[in-house]
């Protein structure tokens, strides 16, 4: 038999305003080791060197984390024109140079070419699998290897302002999987100057604001004390971008036992994805059919 995980059983969503130079991982252990939580996970790497919001999920939250990773999330990043490097971002070497500066005009007119359903290169420096091997060690070693072309939507992509000559301000908004450092490389080859990623920031991640994310200089503070609690957000509110169902105590019962259970009549169609709550609280996830829950996931709150 296993040994059980130590910690508390403790469920909900912690929004970090995560710092540059740490890794999301690192920021997600220090979450677990200051809320001495059983399990904890992340909705979304972000880069080391990116800031922004990273939502923590904490023990029966951790069921919602997909619902956030499918979100849509908003970025304000900075494009260092004239260089590309070979990390796509400011971290790399710089492996290809141009005296071209386009205008404020140009720019604009080339966002929309990677707005809507695009196809994307991640960069080579990234977490993508080639052949049961992450990319960014074979790209450490010198090998040499392609990256197929990936699916993006991307909802948004805007002009924000042009600190000088070298440097433009974009947002965008993008669905599940896209690197914001291939936007700006790919920006910079298609107006013919090169280009890399110089500062990211995310701004939200569906439900979650930046503006409502903790330091991890108040985490450290309060750490293994009862007030970092108070920072915790309803593992609910990982549920926003689905319709919520009121189920009946005996339907919460069946739901709990992962059967399906009665909900309470709404607009919901046949087949809808929804969630079911008893007294505000989650019960289950999973598929509406003719006045009924059946169960995908099961929360023990």
């Amino acid at each position: 038999m296993g040994r059980s995980r130590k910690g508390r059983d403790i469920s909900g969503w912690l929004i970090v305003d995560k710092p540059a130079g740490v890794t999301s991982n690192a920021v997600v252990n220090k979450v677990r080791w200051a809320f001495d939580a059983k399990k904890a996970g992340h909705a979304g790497t972000l880069d080391p060197e990116a800031t922004g919001v990273l939502a923590i999920a904490l023990g029966e939250a951790t069921k919602t984390v997909p619902y956030i990773t499918d979100a849509l999330k908003a970025y304000r990043f900075t494009v260092r024109l004239g260089q590309a490097t070979n990390t796509d971002d400011a971290e790399g070497q710089v492996i290809a140079e141009s005296d071209a500066r386009p205008t404020d005009e140009q720019i604009t007119a080339a966002l929309p070419g990677f707005t809507g359903d695009i196809m994307q290169v991640p960069p080579k420096f990234s977490a993508v699998k080639i052949d049961g091997e992450r990319a960014y060690k074979l790209a450490r070693d010198d090998e040499d290897f392609e990256i197929a072309a990936r699916p993006l939507y991307v909802d948004e992509l805007s002009f924000v302002s042009r600190p000088d000559a070298d440097h433009v301000v974009l947002d965008m908004v993008c669905g599940k999987g896209g690197y914001v450092r291939s936007i700006a490389r790919d920006l910079g080859e298609a107006l013919g100057c090169h280009g890399h990623v110089l500062k990211l920031r995310r701004l939200w991640s569906g439900p979650f604001d930046a503006e409502d994310g903790i330091t991890m200089d108040l985490i450290q503070e309060q750490a293994k004390s009862p007030d970092l609690d108070q920072y915790l957000k309803p593992l609910e509110e990982g549920l926003a971008d689905l319709p919520e169902l009121m189920c009946t105590p005996e339907g919460a019962t069946r739901l709990r036992n992962g059967n399906p259970g009665m909900v309470l009549t709404s607009d919901v169609e046949y087949g809808d994805e929804a969630w079911a709550s008893l007294d505000g609280k989650a019960v289950a996830v999973g598929v509406y059919k003719a006045g009924e829950l059946h169960p995908s996931r099961v929360f023990n709150q």
